[in-house]
């Protein structure tokens, strides 16, 4: 009798760096999943440039220093394209994550309101830019020191299926909002938010919105792999054969007012002239670490900081512990492999994005629409990356590419993470209502950080409310409290000022 000794064969190459074989995956389904990822985000390219240029900051002068709007967003764009690549390569070279990074929505929006509510201080992008800086820095010691992997340890695991759930239904919602499927009302006074346009779907970009979704709703059906990125292709193509029958255009606002609300959100797919272009990097570096408190005073730049840190650091978590339950790779504790290099690299992109003149990078839920193709590694990540640089010379082609087009895997991808939702007790009172806030309310109010905070605070006030003080984690406490402080800073600033 003998006994077989043999070793498993040891992978090499790249197989054996970003281990897909061991997680149950192929070169093929990464590569695809990396393209998926891209065109869920390449949005971003677009919509970056809208949020932040425009405005003159109190420098007499647009973001990236001209006064120029076209080549304001022409540097943004190349700017957000390059640091997006350049993280989500660092992400998957460094972490072995399926999770793509780039310009955090919301972060970008809040740095333009800065700048126009304090233009008479003289602020400029480049101000705001180095607290972005200096935040970045101070979530980078959180990570190096143990504290924000201590705090992800630490979130009771019924929150981090509810964040999830949370997340999954928030990029439904936001897929459905980008391609106009449900929109703000005109008529003032009326509810929040309402179907298409007057109450009735009406236009040709919502076609292409609901044949994608059907389209890709069928396809995973029936097991057709790249079911996804199928979807957004053949969307693309429709769209590209409507716009040249019917020259539907793009959405314009005169003088505030929405003068055609049925034509495409954000660039319409029509051909380009050319599909290349030389990317002009001269926004890269233009930030001030310490203009802003000279120029707005301590406690404003400070209050700023905090927010960004709040929103960095709990959204990132947010997205991690979804990309890492739809992808399997959780261990029995809720928690990612590689957790303490996926939050440095975060951590590192909030100082490149700020650096970059960008605004801070994050984590990209829509990295999930790859991770539904296939994607288990950080080699989706690298391929996504590899993208994001190649559009800053092929910025037209992918342009092509609209959000109506783009939308349908958000909204595929919110529904298949939503069902996770059974996985909460909703008969354990203690569970069930902090999991329903965190869920309901990333919606609500868009914004994930919201969400976690509203149920982390409920948490604890169930638990205190039930006698049982000692089941709350330490750490919990000083989180919560944390948030009360970010949910009060408005009135907590004027006061101080």
């Amino acid at each position: 009798m003998s006994t077989d000794t043999r070793k498993a064969p040891t992978l090499t190459g790249l197989d054996g760096f970003f281990k897909i074989t061991e997680r149950g995956s192929t070169v093929a389904r990464e590569v695809r999943g990396g393209f998926v990822t891209f065109f869920t985000m390449v949005y971003i390219v677009v919509l970056n440039p809208i949020i932040l240029s425009g405005v003159v900051d109190g420098s007499g002068t647009m973001i990236g220093g001209t006064t120029d709007l076209t080549q304001s967003k022409l540097l943004v764009a190349v700017g957000t394209a390059v640091i997006a690549g350049v993280m989500s390569i660092l992400m998957g070279l460094v972490a072995n994550f399926p999770i793509a990074l780039a310009a955090g929505l919301g972060i970008n929006g809040l740095i333009t309101g800065m700048v126009i509510t304090h233009s008479a201080d003289k602020i400029t992008f480049a101000d705001l830019m180095g607290l972005v800086v200096i935040e970045g820095v101070i979530i980078l010691v959180l990570v190096l020191t143990g504290f924000r992997k201590a705090v992800f340890k630490a979130i009771p695991g019924p929150l981090k299926v509810a964040i999830s759930v949370g997340i999954g239904l928030f990029i439904a919602y936001i897929g459905v909002i980008d391609a106009g499927f449900a929109r703000r009302p005109t008529t003032p006074g009326s509810v929040p938010s309402e179907l298409g346009i007057g109450g009735s779907l009406d236009g040709w970009p919502t076609l292409v919105f609901v044949f994608g979704v059907f389209l890709i709703a069928v396809l995973l059906i029936r097991k057709v792999k790249g079911a996804i990125l199928i979807g957004i292709v053949a969307a693309t193509a429709l769209a590209m054969v409507l716009e040249a029958i019917f020259q539907i255009g793009p959405r314009v606002f005169d003088k505030g007012v929405l003068t055609n609300p049925s034509a495409w959100a954000l660039t319409p797919p029509r051909l380009p002239d050319s599909i290349t272009q030389t990317p002009d990097l001269g926004i890269l570096g233009q930030f001030n670490l310490l203009g802003s408190f000279e120029k707005i005073g301590v406690v404003t730049a400070v209050m700023f900081v905090f927010s960004l840190l709040l929103a960095d650091f709990f959204d990132t978590m947010g997205t991690v512990v979804a990309i890492g339950t739809e992808a399997k790779l959780l261990d029995e504790d809720g928690n990612p492999p590689h957790t303490d290099r996926i939050l440095v690299v975060d951590s590192v992109a909030a100082i490149a994005g700020g650096a970059g003149g960008v605004s801070s990078n994050t984590s990209y839920i829509e990295s999930a629409s790859g991770v539904e193709e296939g994607a288990r590694t950080g080699l989706a990540s690298v391929v996504t990356g590899v993208l994001f640089l190649l559009a800053t010379f092929l910025a037209p082609l992918f342009a092509v590419v609209p959000s109506e087009a783009a939308a349908p895997a958000l909204v595929i991808v919110g529904f298949l993470m939503m069902t996770q939702v059974k996985n909460i007790d909703w008969d354990d009172m203690e569970i069930a209502l902090p999991a329903f806030l965190t869920i309901v309310l990333m919606p609500f109010t868009y914004n994930i950080t919201v969400g976690i905070g509203a149920g982390f605070i409920a948490w604890v006030l169930v638990k205190i409310a039930r006698g049982k003080r000692r089941e709350i984690h330490p750490l919990l406490w000083i989180v919560a409290a944390f948030f009360v402080v970010y949910f009060i800073k408005a009135p907590l600033e004027s006061m101080l000022t």
